[in-house]
């Protein structure tokens, strides 16, 4: 039996180690593959608000979404136009939503809203109780891919469904409040 997989059963029971219980937090974190080039989370919605700075003296702004998902995305930093292309159709094809009958079928059959937010600490990795960024994209450049990716994604959708997108501001704090369908979520890289 492997080691990690001793970790992982001690883990399991609560019996462990201070180092091991080091080790096993350096194992649990998500590995970054150098050909990894986008990330995204994708949670399913009921409703969904973001509220975004505004200028000074001026009231926030709020974006906001009924039934689909929310897409938080990632650019890491090789991330192309190829990268977008991809992350985009997975998007609107991807089979993550329920029609009335239960049965799994894309946003765009549904005709469900989607709300993108950029979220760049899905580029991080924990080193030891820190985490790091240095496998995300250049700010301008990444910024850019954000751009189109939602310019990408809202064509698709418009295309074939009256659901409506919307973006969050990238490189901006924001706040996200959000009726989750489930939990319901999942994580896709290209």
């Amino acid at each position: 039996m492997s080691e990690r997989f001793d970790i992982k059963m001690e883990e399991a029971t609560g019996h462990m180690r201070a180092e091991q219980a080091v080790d096993a937090m350096e194992f649990i974190s998500v590995e970054q593959r150098e050909d990894v080039t986008g990330r995204i989370v994708v949670q399913q919605c009921l409703h969904a608000a973001l509220k975004l700075q505004a200028a000074e003296g001026e009231p926030p702004e709020i974006v906001e979404v009924g039934r689909g998902m929310v897409v938080f995305v990632c650019f890491l930093e090789k991330a192309t136009e190829e990268t977008v292309n991809k992350l985009s159709k997975n998007i609107a094809n991807v089979r993550l939503c329920e029609n009335e009958t239960g049965r799994r079928v894309s946003i765009c059959d549904i005709e469900g809203d989607i709300l993108i937010v950029p979220q760049a600490t899905l580029g991080g990795k924990v080193k030891g109780k820190a985490m790091q960024y240095h496998m995300n994209i250049e700010k301008g450049f990444g910024e850019a891919l954000y751009h189109n990716f939602c310019r990408e994604v809202r064509s698709s959708v418009e295309k074939v469904s009256s659901g409506n997108v919307k973006c969050g501001v990238y490189g901006a704090r924001q706040v996200l409040s959000m009726d989750t369908n489930g939990p319901y979520t999942h994580i896709i890289e290209v």
